[in-house]
């Protein structure tokens, strides 16, 4: 077979070589260990959580490198493309702030290596199948659908590996060039087969095995490829496996961050960058999410858990920084260590490397997310997160926008109540959550959501707050009014002190805490809250005696 005479009979119009692009698409002059990363998200519209998990250690890599970290559209397979899907990916990844330093972005395509989708890059991928072919490591192949459901059917009856290989592949290999012309010439249509060099009917124990450095997982050695895989379809569009290796290397990628699911993949990759003559980037093979169900593990479900897309983390208001914070305790085990050394330094400032990166399963954990998100939002000042808040509400509860909007000042108070101090509260996980936890400070809101003590009496109570509205004094510091309600407290029979109560329980009808408790709930509606004299103050001295008296009614 005249390899170069088939090669130009399949691709007439193509006129370039692999050398031409190699001089087009040069070596990024980049300072030395630098990391080029990329994300390749295909257009479905849905983006979610292991998006986020890679692009987040594709950030890193790149930047805290020097690095370029940038964005390609692979959307090769038109029956997936969703409208507006792009947008879409590189505005959550946006929200997170995950930013790309060129390929597929909002305002259009940005840097030198692109088109950076790949459905526009066909005469490049056809270029090198073309090479392929020329050197006799690529074939065309007329099998039918009819054909193809007939050999795996043949091959799942007898329990054999699936797909087209050794005597499977034989009719299509040793097809003459006549035969190939009068088929094309027929219009019958035809994909382009990588032409394995592995050999199936070999015992096991004489097949070639590869062997591949992951940076996560270190040597990985599994058995070389022995199918003919399809590397370019009937429409001239390739396939994934062909369109990432030449994708990867024109655009100079160094690191590979891809999850564990392509390892299987991993031997047709090695083959195709070994025909190709192609230096191989380095893979970093990261483990599937997975989450606890009923004591078993299992992979993060679409159909089953909504926190598996991004767009979960935004309608209920978690912060980015910290789902990021806690994405990071899962990409690096070294991470929560170093936080603890450095609580209130940037993230950024942390050295994250793939050799921490966990090679099993790793375990989201929604309540983690919830204890880290704490400690992530008691650092930010109260200005960003009334930003925030309001942003959120904007968006996602519109009815609420007003009142946050036009409330700038009484809203960072509330945000601040309780944050300050060696050891500050930590209320606050999420925006919706928030504004639940602060919703009693809004008149609209407010409503009674607790009873009092069941040491307090229905006249006791109304007698505490006739007394308390009484003596209330707006001007007073916190040490006077907390002598206002213990005063209140023994004069009605309660004992001054929790620890006399417990001593004695006889003597007493109940505490001083007890008698607090029923004012804290005729101003909040709760029983638990932060420090009630600091709550009075904002809410001033017109609305504090305006919710006792209600009570008191």
């Amino acid at each position: 077979m005249d390899h170069k005479k088939l090669a130009e009979l399949l691709f007439p119009h193509i006129d370039k070589t692999p050398d031409y692009y190699e001089q087009k698409f040069k070596i990024r002059d980049l300072p030395q260990g630098a990391m080029v990363t990329r994300l390749g998200p295909s257009p479905t519209g849905f983006i979610h959580l292991g998006n986020l998990y890679g692009a987040l250690a594709d950030e890193r890599l790149a930047h805290q490198s020097g690095g370029i970290f940038y964005l390609r559209i692979e959307d090769t397979d038109d029956k997936r493309y969703v409208e507006n899907a792009v947008e879409t990916i590189i505005s959550s990844l946006r929200f997170f702030d995950i930013n790309f330093d060129e390929g597929a972005l909002m305002e259009g395509e940005k840097g030198d290596y692109g088109p950076y989708y790949q459905s526009r890059r066909g005469e490049i991928y056809q270029c090198f199948v073309k090479y392929l072919v020329e050197q006799g490591s690529a074939y065309p192949c007329f099998l039918t659908e009819e054909e193809l459901a007939s050999i795996r059917q043949r091959q799942e009856q007898a329990k054999e590996t699936t797909g087209i290989y050794g005597r499977y592949a034989e009719k299509s290999r040793s097809l003459t060039y006549d035969e190939i012309k009068a088929n094309i010439e027929a219009g019958k249509p035809y994909v382009i087969r990588l032409k394995s060099s592995g050999n199936h009917d070999l015992p096991s124990e004489e097949i070639r095995h590869i062997h591949v450095e992951d940076a996560v997982r270190g040597v990985l050695s599994m058995p070389e490829n022995n199918q003919d895989v399809v590397i370019l379809k009937t429409n001239g569009i390739p396939t994934y496996h062909m369109a990432h290796v030449v994708d990867d290397h024109l655009m100079r990628t160094t690191h590979v961050v891809r999850g564990e699911e392509w390892l299987m993949s991993l031997p047709i990759h090695v083959e195709l960058f070994e025909k190709l003559g192609l230096p191989m980037p380095v893979y970093c093979h990261t483990a599937q999410l997975l989450k606890l169900d009923n004591g078993n593990k299992r992979k993060l479900s679409k159909r089953k858990d909504p926190e598996l897309s991004l767009d979960y983390y935004r309608r209920e208001g978690y912060h980015p920084a910290a789902v990021k914070e806690y994405l990071m305790t899962i990409l690096n085990s070294d991470f929560e260590e170093w936080r603890l050394a450095n609580p209130d330094a940037p993230m950024e400032d942390f050295k994250f490397t793939t050799e921490k990166m966990s090679s099993g399963g790793a375990l989201f954990d929604l309540n983690k997310l919830n204890d880290i998100s704490k400690d992530v939002l008691v650092k930010i000042p109260s200005s960003s997160l009334y930003d925030f808040l309001t942003g959120w509400a904007r968006e996602f509860r519109p009815e609420i926008y007003p009142l946050l909007r036009d409330n700038r000042q009484y809203v960072e108070k509330i945000l601040d109540l309780g944050r300050t101090g060696n050891k500050p509260r930590k209320d606050f996980i999420r925006a919706g959550q928030i504004f639940d936890f602060i919703s009693y400070f809004f008149d609209d809101y407010f409503v009674i959501e607790d009873t009092v003590p069941e040491n307090v009496s229905d006249e006791d109570a109304a007698e505490i707050l006739t007394r308390y509205l009484a003596s209330y004094d707006h001007s007073d510091d916190q040490t006077l009014w907390f002598e206002k309600i213990r005063g209140i407290a023994e004069d009605m029979g309660y004992a001054a002190r929790p620890k006399d109560y417990k001593k004695n329980p006889d003597a007493y009808k109940g505490h001083v805490g007890h008698v607090s408790t029923v004012i804290r709930i005729a101003l909040m509606g709760r029983s638990q809250s932060p420090d009630i004299w600091e709550i009075q103050q904002i809410l001033g001295k017109e609305r504090t005696r305006e919710r006792l008296g209600l009570m008191i009614k």
